[in-house]
């Protein structure tokens, strides 16, 4: 499906890589579900500046980990478009700051740190899938993708929680991969190193971003934009036999 004919949900879509998710879709003429969870003035910002491109968004608050509401906004959004969403992209962060100074450590660190990642990583995938997915098997021709990250090949900091809920959506992308592959749906993950600059990687310092420009091939740090735009070709046509796999988009830093 062309990406102009579809209707894309983008979770987490009010601030930083989502907003560029929305914004990236929109300008290829794609139906977009811009969700989000606290920032709805945020959220209503993104889907004004869409508007006036020529755009066209449906504004959906939902906790992800929330079965319940995302099915409700899964439905009310395709209520108001008249179409089904046949492409999602999970993207939501749940209360996280790339902060090295203030992160807990192995001697810190709390089961609820964990839970709360693998909550926003995994349990908001599978809400996600499981209220598109009767739109997706009708349609034999569904795209999931979803937003990982290049510190489980490289924890370069420790961001225990965070890599860890990354590490467990991996998993659970290729395991949906493998199920819903007869029914013609694509599961995929694009992993970014630290953008520049969203509202989590704020707390990052110059520092830190400079030895990571240091370190890159490109000898820069990634933008959003370019992200978005991998996202892009994994919901397009082009990528219609690619299943299962991640993406690594950090600018040749991993180097899978």
């Amino acid at each position: 499906m062309r990406l102009a004919e579809q209707t894309v949900l983008i979770t987490g879509a009010s601030r930083g890589l989502g907003a560029a998710l929305a914004r990236a879709f929109a300008r290829e003429g794609a139906r977009v579900v811009l969700n989000y969870y606290q920032s709805r003035d945020a959220a209503l910002g993104v889907a004004n500046e869409i508007a006036d491109a020529g755009g066209v968004t449906f504004l959906a608050q939902a906790d992800v980990r929330d079965a319940d509401a995302v099915r409700r906004m899964v439905a009310d959004a395709e209520a108001h478009f008249g179409t089904r969403v046949t492409t999602s992209v999970h993207n939501a962060l749940i209360d996280y700051r790339f902060d090295p100074t203030t992160m807990p450590t192995a001697s810190t660190i709390t089961w609820e740190h964990y839970l709360r990642q693998l909550e926003g990583s995994v349990q908001g995938l599978l809400n996600v899938v499981q209220a598109t997915l009767p739109a997706m098997t009708e349609a034999v021709d569904g795209r999931v993708i979803a937003i990982g990250s290049n510190l489980v090949q490289n924890p370069v900091v420790p961001y225990h929680d965070y890599t860890t809920g990354k590490a467990a959506m991996l998993g659970a992308v290729r395991n949906l991969a493998q199920d819903l592959g007869p029914q013609g749906i694509t599961v995929n993950l694009v992993s970014g190193g630290l953008l520049r600059t969203t509202d989590a990687s704020a707390a990052t310092s110059d520092e830190v971003f400079g030895i990571i420009e240091a370190t890159t091939p490109l000898r820069r740090v990634i933008s959003p934009e370019e992200m978005a735009d991998a996202v892009l070709f994994f919901a397009s046509p082009w990528a219609r036999a690619v299943t299962g796999q991640n993406l690594v988009v950090d600018g040749g830093l991993v180097k899978n």
